[in-house]
């Protein structure tokens, strides 16, 4: 069973609130170690906020921007730990993403992972891998 973590209010309900996964090139995610903080990627800095994806959202995202790239990490962010720089903002299809206008501190970091490509040059089985071990840890 997922860890839960909190609450959140969105459009006038409440959901059990779960981690939030941030994908990133493993030389990004160093720089922010080096630093201790994670400032974004390049795209999150021209986009004003870090981009972030529920466990549900984050084949797609990888699929759609880190399609059949190498050396990248997933980062489980506790997204309670973000307080009020963190928003749900509808994005594609009108699906709520996690933007954090902020810098990611490290201390709200759960876990970071290699997100190697399987066999056919995707993600999408290893984040499936990945979030499965997480859900019943």
């Amino acid at each position: 069973m997922a860890k839960i973590i909190g609450w959140l209010s969105v459009a006038g309900y409440d959901r059990v609130m779960t981690p939030i996964y941030k994908i990133c090139t493993a030389s990004e995610w160093r720089d922010a170690e080096r630093a201790g903080v994670y400032r974004g990627s390049a795209v999150d800095v021209k986009d004003g906020f870090i981009h972030f994806s529920t466990a549900e959202q984050a084949a797609e995202t990888a699929a759609k921007w880190f399609a059949r790239q190498r050396d990248l990490v997933l980062v489980a962010v506790d997204a309670d730990a973000l307080g009020d720089k963190l928003k749900w903002e509808p994005s594609r299809g009108g699906a709520l993403f996690p933007h954090l206008y902020g810098e990611l501190s490290l201390k709200a970091v759960q876990r970071v992972d290699p997100l190697p490509l399987d066999e056919t040059g995707r993600h999408c089985s290893a984040l499936r891998s990945l979030m499965f071990v997480r859900a019943k840890e």
